[in-house]
């Protein structure tokens, strides 16, 4: 069996990537590419965004909030987020990202946010809803726990997943392989672990209902829809047997079934 050679410089495998879905907007370089500003409403919150897993963690937690907002779709596929005004908020060029005018003690200050879950912790913590107090420091740590949980494992790995599963070029077949059994079956197992930790509690701190809960839901969402990662031939759901899961689908119904939850995934629509 031959073993992969690699060329010295990455550059030389660019061309290798070309055909994804992103392939227009992929660069090795941060920073605007435009002089557009960024849209602002009447609102002191202004949040920039689109109606994606990450998106929807955001818009859900403002509509349970009930707070007044001003929200702007940001067109990722047109290169939006790498518009001045954007940078200038999140400086790494993703969505979701928000501006509170009136942060700080005394409300002057304007604070810039970026990262979705950065972003809910700040709200949560300033409105003083699902979220622990800051000095149960028990509680506290169990929703940080959860919440990089979400952020470094449970997003990322089934991102992904469905970029080979669904967006990977059509001919590269090997490698749509490897990745989708490689970040599938990581997938199945970090289901695996919220479905074991739901089997004594309703949600993910135990009897509340937070952030946590909102944090994971879009993208174990995005792999049990219908309209989520798909192919012609097969869906996300069947493939990773995704309703397998008996625990995180009764969790799942619940969520889904809140009205805040609902309209909070329509924030931002493509």
């Amino acid at each position: 069996m031959s073993s992969w050679a690699p060329p010295a410089k990455i550059e030389d495998l660019y061309a290798k990537a070309s055909g994804n879905k992103w392939a227009g907007i992929n660069r090795p370089t941060a920073g605007a590419r435009d002089e557009t500003a960024a849209e602002v409403g009447a609102a002191d919150i202004q949040l920039y965004s689109l109606a994606t897993p990450n998106g929807w963690k955001v818009g859900i937690l403002l509509e349970e909030l009930g707070v007044e907002y001003n929200a702007h779709t940001v067109n990722i596929m047109k290169g939006d987020q790498f518009s001045k005004g954007f940078v200038g908020v999140n400086p790494n060029s993703k969505i979701p990202c928000a501006v509170d005018r009136k942060g700080g003690k005394d409300g002057s200050t304007e604070v810039h946010l970026f990262e979705s879950a950065s972003i809910m912790l700040y709200f949560a913590d300033k409105f003083k809803k699902f979220v622990p107090p800051t000095d149960d420091t028990v509680a506290r740590a169990e929703l940080m726990n959860w919440l990089f949980w979400q952020m470094a494992g449970q997003g990322p790995m089934t991102g992904n997943f469905g970029h080979f599963f669904t967006y990977a070029p059509a001919d590269k077949c090997e490698a749509r392989d490897y990745g989708a059994s490689r970040y599938g079956m990581e997938v199945q197992r970090l289901c695996s672990v919220l479905d074991q930790h739901l089997e004594t509690r309703p949600y993910i701190l135990g009897e509340e209902y937070s952030i946590a809960d909102m944090a994971c839901f879009p993208w174990f969402h995005q792999i049990v829809r219908e309209e989520g990662y798909k192919i012609e031939t097969n869906n996300a759901c069947n493939f990773l047997s995704s309703t397998q899961y008996k625990n995180l689908m009764v969790w799942y119904e619940k969520i889904l079934a809140r009205p805040a939850v609902q309209k909070g995934m329509k924030v931002c629509g493509w």
